[in-house]
């Protein structure tokens, strides 16, 4: 389980990790005064690899980010932070080679060609949230359901208790040829979108099938949001049909992020919470004219 701390407490080590990485966060673990920043699930979460498009033999530094519209703060390597933490090589998965409070969050070489495949799965967090901003946030992501099941159990106007996880996953091309089939892999996180095209291959114009994941299983009526980094006002928003798939236009090149929510009420007598939401993100990189 996360732990939080003001936002100003995490900016000041992100810039201090920027001549020294993770060094000054690596000093505060160690005296008990390390915090993570106050990532309410209002909040994305992704991976930001620094090339999503590079030669073999490109050492690749492996970028987290929490924050809204494709800006915000970057996150370290704690490993309580994560219950996986992966990149799958054409040769096979292997963990991220990082240090406690690495930042950026871990490094790996791209030493084949082919399709490479990132994953992270947060631990859970917890959050309290005031009735307005918790209503706010729903209607933001979707999640509208989760306003009339608050209403029927006469809770509108009470303070939100929610946990909440991350389920990350980016997609990044090395070189030319090599196996291509990262895209279509199934990391078994509880939430989960999976690409039924390799993005790679596509041009702007082109359509991009995903399949929403749910404990394995196709979750229909949720919202998927995309949108680019240069035009984060310019957003897709459609809802998975029966069959837990979307087609999404993908109409320009650039970093993609693709997102979803889902919302679920804890178990009667949980005591802590009384929901708890999963968030999937995907990122790649839109060539402008394929692969």
């Amino acid at each position: 389980m996360g732990i939080h701390s003001s936002p100003a407490q995490y900016r000041m080590t992100g810039f201090y990790a920027k001549s020294r990485p993770g060094a000054l966060l690596r000093a505060l673990l160690i005296s008990g005064l390390a915090t993570f920043p106050a990532t309410v699930p209002a909040h994305d979460f992704w991976i930001e690899p620094a090339q999503f498009v590079a030669d073999p033999g490109t050492e690749i530094p492996i970028v987290l980010r929490v924050g809204q519209d494709l800006g915000g703060d970057t996150v370290p390597y704690i490993n309580d932070w994560f219950s996986d933490y992966r990149v799958v090589t054409p040769a096979g998965p292997e963990p991220v080679d990082a240090m406690l409070g690495d930042d950026p969050a871990g490094v790996f070489t791209a030493v084949e060609p082919g399709m490479y495949l990132i994953g992270y799965r947060s631990t859970r967090d917890f959050v309290e949230l005031p009735p307005e901003k918790f209503r706010s946030y729903l209607r933001n992501e979707g999640l509208e359901r989760i306003i009339d099941r608050r209403s029927e159990r006469n809770e509108t106007n009470l303070p939100a208790r929610e946990l909440y996880s991350r389920c990350a996953k980016s997609l990044l091309r090395i070189g030319a040829g090599g196996a291509d089939g990262a895209y279509r892999l199934n990391l078994g996180y509880t939430l989960e979108l999976m690409p039924e095209r390799n993005p790679y291959a596509l041009s702007p114009g082109d359509s991009l099938p995903i399949v929403l994941l749910y404990d394995g299983k196709p979750l229909a009526d949720a919202l998927i949001v995309a949108f680019t980094s240069d035009r984060p006002e310019d957003k897709s928003r459609i809802r998975t049909g029966a069959d837990g798939r979307v087609e999404l236009l993908l109409d320009r090149p650039g970093l993609w992020l693709i997102k979803s929510v889902h919302m679920i009420p804890t178990d009667p007598g949980h005591g802590r919470a009384e929901w708890e939401s999963f968030w999937a993100s995907l990122t790649f990189r839109l060539p402008v004219g394929g692969a």
